[in-house]
């Protein structure tokens, strides 16, 4: 929608760096001997938050028979050491809980023949690719060549819900796949980690029907990539949150399909120090948000590779604050999840297909598509 690109920036910066007020020891158990908690605050593991959809994940998979259990293929073009050990951490993890994976490691010339490859293997029923790979060289088809692929996973694959069919459905709050809602869309994995451990932590009301368990929450979401960023202020702002997007040089106000300036007098500050939800996900380990701006009682989610905000600085003044510092194991969980859900869903594109007719997959009639309308 031309809605997220024609918005004046509003005059929000992101927040100066700080200063460390303490530095912590390493290891849990010298952090947490280094500092005294604040009434309240409370360190949040990803294990906590993955543990119960690690057990659904294994009963799930333990009902197929082994020959039945979905494959995920990665494909790794790239020689980013950070990929390689996501890649082996994805084999591990679902090695254990007794999903197929498998990493294809391809020259970045023979990448798009390999996604084809895998698109049309019906054993295959998820696809990840490790990005980057080509950053922000100009694509043939237009954009940058990581959008191009992205949007070239087939949608009965695209385990990350990265393609435009899924970021579709997405932003326009489609939260099924079939007019009978019978099949979920798949969510982005970290974006919706992050709703898991919110939904955890009881941020989310349950009292409100589902799509408002966040009216009258505030969030404030630190920067808009178009992989965490702005996928998670949509998704939050789909159940009914008013969520702050900051990025480097513009602030923007998400509400349930809308986006609009924040107010005219707001900063940084003041919207944080009004938000119930803190995500950090800036990717440098220069960047830190003042702890003193955190709400009290507030719930804090750092999703970037390096710590957005001093952990023991937060913890120690900031009472009721309950702080996630890494959500890699949760992550991976709902990549999991996906992953089950699209072979339920799709299982190599044999059961449903795309209905441009209807705007929705549909079930196939005697092996053929649906009929169209005119």
């Amino acid at each position: 929608s031309s809605c997220w690109l024609t918005l004046v920036d509003a005059p929000v910066q992101l927040p100066p760096l700080t200063r460390p007020v303490a530095k912590a020891a390493s290891g849990p158990a010298a952090m947490a001997a280094s500092y005294e908690l604040a009434p309240g605050a409370r360190k949040v593991t990803a294990d906590e938050v993955a543990k119960p959809f690690i057990e659904e994940i294994k009963a799930a998979t333990a009902k197929l028979a082994e020959d039945d259990r979905p494959k995920l293929v990665g494909l790794l073009a790239n020689s980013d050491p950070a990929a390689q050990k996501y890649a082996d951490w994805t084999g591990r993890t679902f090695q254990r809980d007794g999903l197929k994976f498998e990493l294809r490691q391809v020259d970045p010339d023979d990448l798009e023949k390999a996604l084809e490859e895998a698109n049309s293997d019906n054993s295959v029923h998820g696809i990840m690719i490790y990005y980057p790979v080509f950053g922000d060289r100009p694509c043939f088809h237009g954009g940058n060549y990581d959008d191009s692929l992205r949007d070239s996973v087939s949608l009965c694959k695209d385990v990350e819900g990265l393609c435009h069919f899924y970021r579709r459905t997405l932003y326009r709050n489609q939260r099924y796949l079939d007019a009978q809602q019978a099949r979920k869309c798949v969510l982005p994995c970290t974006p919706l980690a992050v709703v898991k451990i919110l939904e955890h932590l009881g941020a989310y009301d349950a009292q409100h029907p589902e799509g408002n368990r966040l009216a009258g929450k505030f969030a404030t979401v630190v920067n808009r990539s178009e992989v965490v960023g702005r996928p998670l202020a949509a998704m939050l702002a789909n159940d009914g949150a008013t969520v702050y997007s900051v990025d480097i040089n513009s602030t923007y106000t998400f509400v349930r399909g809308k986006v609009e300036p924040p107010p005219p007098d707001a900063t940084t500050e003041s919207l944080v120090r009004r938000s119930d939800i803190v995500i950090l996900g800036v990717p440098s380990d220069k960047y830190k948000m003042d702890p003193a701006w955190i709400k009290e009682g507030a719930i804090v989610v750092n999703v970037a590779s390096s710590k957005n905000i001093d952990e023991a600085a937060l913890l120690s003044t900031r009472p009721g604050v309950r702080f996630i510092g890494v959500v890699g194991k949760v992550t991976i969980a709902m990549l999991e999840r996906n992953l089950l859900r699209l072979h339920g869903n799709f299982n190599g594109c044999e059961k449903l297909m795309w209905n441009s007719a209807l705007g929705t997959v549909a079930p196939m009639s005697d092996g053929q598509p649906p009929a169209r309308s005119s």
